[in-house]
């Protein structure tokens, strides 16, 4: 006989964490100061434009038709829009848009981190590959941080950065959620950054990922909010 008893589990410390991590006065402060960036990760040819990189063969991409298509409807329908939303609202503040990409030093990619070696992921300077996709690309001397692994802080000087600018919260955007996403946002957590992610500025490759990710986020690593509600924010504190 089939047990159909719900079992609803639930995170005895969410609680502590809400108050310590995701409710600080610091996230209000960082805005008022202007201490607030704009982290936007992995938005190029390689892994975010259908027909390109990753997605020059459908077939041979590792993914079924299924996962492309809700990744790329995702992508073009809500996630950029609200990524260039929130570009506009931070330029407009005068707050800083950091723009974070996968680039190899080199043309044949040897300094690339071992991950992404054995991954075959790999867009040399110059390339379709690691060109941001025209409608959320930097504007003006806007930063570019380029990185040969999925962890941007692990792999780059990008804290080194921060620090120099003052920065002391991150809202962040991009691709994907489970990956470069997550893993920037758990490192700028224990680094002691403030961390906002977009719920509706994220995506990956299915619905259950992207649920589970924003459910190990929430209120552990960063706030969740949305793109309307970062606006509003900025527009208000900033």
């Amino acid at each position: 006989m089939t047990d159909k008893t719900q079992v609803t589990f639930t995170d005895p410390l969410i609680d502590t964490y809400r108050e310590s991590i995701t409710r600080k006065s610091g996230f209000i402060e960082s805005l008022r100061q202007h201490n607030t960036a704009l982290l936007v990760i992995d938005v190029q040819y390689l892994d975010a434009k259908r027909g390109y990189g990753l997605f020059s063969n459908a077939e041979m991409s590792g993914l079924p038709p299924e996962s492309q298509e809700y990744y790329f409807n995702r992508l073009e329908t809500m996630v950029l829009p609200n990524i260039r939303r929130l570009q506009d609202a931070f330029r407009e503040a005068g707050l800083e848009v950091i723009h974070t990409r996968i680039q190899s030093l080199t043309r044949d990619g040897r300094d690339r981190g071992p991950g992404h070696k054995r991954l075959g992921l790999h867009a040399a300077p110059g390339t379709i590959e690691a060109k941001f996709l025209e409608e959320v690309e930097p504007m003006g001397d806007e930063i570019i941080i380029n990185k040969t692994a999925s962890g941007v802080f692990n792999s780059t000087n990008l804290e080194y950065v921060l620090r120099n600018l003052g920065i002391t919260a991150l809202v962040i955007c991009g691709v994907y959620s489970n990956e470069c996403v997550s893993t920037a946002t758990r490192d700028a957590c224990d680094l002691g950054f403030y961390v906002t992610i977009v719920e509706d500025g994220v995506a990956t490759v299915t619905p259950e990922l992207e649920r589970a990710t924003v459910t190990t986020m929430r209120d552990r690593y960063a706030r969740i909010l949305t793109t309307d509600e970062v606006i509003g924010e900025v527009g208000k504190l900033a």
